[in-house]
């Protein structure tokens, strides 16, 4: 009898504690929401240009530059982004993301989806949009001396892309390398955190200046015949995508007037 009490008092004492957890999990969801709303609009003061290029109907995928040491900048899409468009773009996001406090709980409540061989693909089949970020973690792991420079682009999403005969867009971001330059990282703290890597840089981000950039589409050609040629299909659309999106970066950094207001 004793043991099933206290085995009732485990019982409920989990089911408190499963509630406290969600309960903290969507408060600082919100919470999280309204720092975002507070960088977008008043610390980064975000400018998006060519918004009309994100087809109004249809199936699209959304190809970004990542850049800065915390990949803020795929947070400020997600909310520039849902605050413009009468759709939403669901952006494919590493394993570790559904793992972290917060961002997680931010992710799932965004519709996020989780990065896998054919991420995204029933999404846009069925004529939605799909945000990726073709370099992915490299992209944030690379030095400020090396801000803007585009590393490889992994041709999964070319691959999505000519299966459901979705256009690219191609979008570059400048402003997050200044707000959270990559000053080093610690691999030991990445490994006990279960992330990917854990950088050095500023204890809070710096208020930069921030401009996405977003470009016309880029047709998906035919899905070939053959794997060999649909391989060199999706690297050839993921080259020129990478390439569209480095001009757009490149372009706006040469207009850019001030780095900090």
């Amino acid at each position: 009898m004793v043991k099933d009490s206290v085995a009732e008092m485990i019982k409920a004492t989990g089911a408190e504690f499963g509630s406290v957890k969600r309960l903290l999990g969507e408060a600082g969801g919100v919470a999280w929401d309204r720092l975002l709303d507070w960088l977008v609009d008043d610390y980064f003061r975000v400018v998006a240009h060519g918004l009309e290029n994100i087809p109004a109907e249809g199936p699209a995928v959304i190809a970004v530059n990542h850049s800065g040491a915390w990949g803020l900048d795929a947070f400020v899409l997600d909310k520039v982004l849902g605050r413009a468009l009468d759709r939403r773009v669901r952006f494919l996001a590493a394993p570790f993301v559904f793992r972290t406090p917060i961002l997680g709980q931010h992710a799932r409540r965004h519709g996020a989806l989780p990065i896998g061989p054919t991420a995204g693909v029933d999404h846009l089949n069925a004529g939605g949009l799909v945000g990726v970020y073709p370099e992915g973690i490299a992209g944030l792991e690379k030095p400020f001396t090396e801000r803007y420079r585009l590393r490889s682009f992994s041709p999964g999403f070319a691959v999505a892309a000519i299966r459901s005969g979705a256009p690219v867009v191609p979008v570059g971001i400048v402003g997050a390398e200044e707000a959270c330059p990559k000053l080093g990282e610690v691999p030991t703290l990445a490994r006990l955190l279960g992330v990917p890597y854990f950088p050095v840089t500023t204890p809070f981000p710096l208020p930069s200046n921030w401009t996405i950039t977003i470009g016309e589409p880029i047709p998906a050609p035919p899905r070939p015949d053959g794997l060999a040629a649909r391989r060199d299909a999706a690297r050839g659309l993921s080259e020129t995508t990478r390439s569209a999106v480095q001009e757009l970066i490149d372009r706006e950094l040469a207009e850019r007037e001030t780095l900090f207001d």
